[in-house]
């Protein structure tokens, strides 16, 4: 039967292929296809844990002391007759040989479904019943992980079909999950969770890839192999479509990839308004090869190379100082003397290090926890060793230094003492740096936009990070799907402060751009003219339509006009003057 789910659109386009469930539980462990003739070999695999974990009770029940408690022995039967039951081990062996799923992960999506079964009954002993599955299972899938460490086989292995037409669906995925993706080719991404400016939507974004997060109760009501239609523009996903619909959509997606191939006609043109104003459209990325597309669609820098996503999602321990300097220098080096702003490592929040990192998981899980420079002030080594990467590579061409959710003099000025005291020690190595390399701030804390001189007067260049600055001026945690239909850059508060920041650094002649999702919003770029501004940084994906928009523009006028849009305070008086000032 087909139905529709809605959710937030996050990343633009239309995906059509069969959903790929992976659940909470799958994301804890490998999730791949196993390759065409193999999926024998991945069965016996599962029936080998299964022996295992079966042999383990066994040994468990023959070595139990003659006064342990009868509940134990007990407990330990009951796991026995449940992996006695081939029932549990039928259809995960089902899915390794009809749809290739790797063995922990149909075993997972068997776990969910017998999960959900027990769910829904009443008596509480049967119901607790659940609980002795899913230790077995966990069982079973720690088996196998031995099965694949011992064999060395890594979390995430492509095959030549997996993805060509598939969409992920998952509860969430946390960016390093989502970075484990990056490189495969799955057509869209729906998630229960999320919001516009989630970390994980920008993740989405950055593989130019649709997605439509916060679309409730997805994974519960779309079942693995479900064909789907995903709408990245309206956020609607359309379950079990007919072949109708299907035509349809099709029918878009060839219009959007014309539409596209119009745009790229634009990369080598000139950016400037119709009344002559020249803009600079700059470039945020993660992962330093994302620099190479950025040069392709004529970003005339990196405004924000997001640093913590090299310390992600890794298993070893985190990178060390020569590890950092190659992967900024080869940023640098394919940015061609372009300028390049490394944003120091802003964990924390949705954003955790990798496993051979500093545990955050108590602190900084709360965006208004220790996370940013907070936390970096607070590991003053690990600071250290990414501030002589950096300076390491400002040798080789512009890397700058751009210091995120600054807020207190005092951070200010043990920052700028770090800074000074990385430079002596490469000094005493001898090794080259540029003794004059711009430091940044991020104005992202309403308290660093309301007292700006003092950012004014110590820093090379301003950079408005408008994702937290929305959060921390409305009270609204970006992550938190509750709240995320209340966060909003359009409201008057936000749109009064950013025309302060600017119109203060303007007069300052300190360069100032804004670096956050309403950059790379084509929507809102003349909106963002009308304040003055004149850097943008924005996902390169978004860098041609944020341009067309650009050369279509007439500032003159949009400054003329934008006074009225800040004294509207009410909604409809606000829509009047916005649909005035974009008219």
């Amino acid at each position: 039967m087909t139905f529709a789910l809605h959710g937030i659109p996050v990343s633009k386009g239309i995906a059509i292929g069969q959903a790929v469930l992976i659940s909470r539980a799958a994301l804890e462990v490998s999730h791949y296809l196993v390759e065409p003739g193999k999926e024998e070999a991945e069965a016996q695999k599962l029936l080998d844990a299964f022996n295992q974990v079966r042999l383990e009770l066994d040994q468990l029940r023959l070595g139990l002391p003659k006064d342990a408690p009868q509940e134990m022995a007990a407990f330990l039967d009951v796991h026995g007759m449940i992996l006695a039951d081939p029932a549990l081990a039928e259809k995960p062996i089902k899915l390794i040989r009809t749809q290739r799923l790797n063995a922990a992960w149909a075993l997972t999506t068997e776990l969910n479904d017998l999960l959900e079964q027990f769910a829904e009954i009443e008596d509480p002993y049967l119901k607790e019943r659940a609980n002795d599955i899913r230790q077995v299972a966990e069982r079973v899938i720690k088996a196998l992980n031995a099965q694949k460490d011992a064999l060395n086989e890594p979390d995430f292995l492509p095959s030549s079909d997996v993805g060509v037409e598939s969409i992920i669906v998952a509860h969430d995925i946390a960016p390093h999950d989502m970075l484990r993706f990056k490189e495969h080719a799955f057509t869209g991404f729906v998630t229960d969770l999320g919001g516009k400016t989630s970390h994980t939507a920008i993740v989405a974004r950055s593989m130019e890839i649709p997605a439509v997060v916060g679309v409730r109760h997805a994974s519960e009501m779309i079942r693995h192999g479900d064909w789907l239609i995903l709408d990245g523009e309206q956020g609607i996903v359309v379950v079990a479509p007919d072949e109708q619909l299907l035509a349809e959509y099709r029918k878009l997606q060839t219009q959007a990839l014309k539409e596209a191939r119009k745009l790229q006609q634009l990369k080598h043109s000139k950016t400037e308004t119709l009344d002559r104003v020249d803009i600079e459209l700059f470039a945020n990325i993660e992962l330093p090869e994302d620099a190479i597309q950025a040069v392709k669609l004529g970003a005339v820098g990196v405004g924000l190379f997001r640093s913590e996503f090299l310390f992600m999602d890794r298993k070893q321990a985190m990178p060390d100082e020569e590890q950092q300097y190659q992967e900024y220098r080869r940023v640098v080096d394919l940015m061609h003397g372009l300028p390049v702003n490394i944003r120091t490592i802003d964990v924390g929040a949705d954003k955790a290090l990798g496993a051979g990192g500093t545990d955050v998981s108590q602190t900084g899980t709360s965006p208004l926890g220790l996370r940013a420079i907070r936390w970096s002030l607070t590991e003053p080594e690990i600071f250290l060793t990414q501030l002589r990467a950096i300076l390491r590579a400002s040798a080789h061409g512009q890397a700058r230094i751009m210091i995120p959710m600054l807020a207190h003099a005092k951070e200010i000025d043990e920052t700028f003492r770090l800074i000074e005291k990385a430079k002596q020690q490469l000094l005493q190595r001898g090794q080259s740096f540029n003794p004059n390399i711009q430091v940044g701030a991020m104005i992202e804390i309403p308290a660093a936009a309301l007292v700006l001189p003092l950012f004014i007067s110590h820093f090379d260049f301003l950079s408005i990070g408008t994702n937290d600055l929305i959060q921390y001026t409305l009270a609204i945690d970006r992550a938190d799907h509750a709240v995320a239909h209340l966060y909003d850059p359009l409201h008057p508060a936000i749109l009064n402060l950013m025309a302060s920041i600017i119109d203060q650094a303007k007069r300052a002649n300190i360069p100032v751009a804004v670096c956050g999702e309403m950059a790379g919003d084509p929507m809102l770029t003349k909106l963002l003219l009308a304040m003055g501004l004149t850097d943008f940084s924005m996902h390169f994906s978004q860098l041609l339509l944020v341009k067309r928009e650009i050369l279509k523009a007439n500032v003159g006028m949009l400054k003329a006009r934008f006074p009225r849009v800040l004294k509207a305070y009410e909604p409809e008086a606000q829509a009047k003057a916005l649909e005035r000032l974009l008219a």
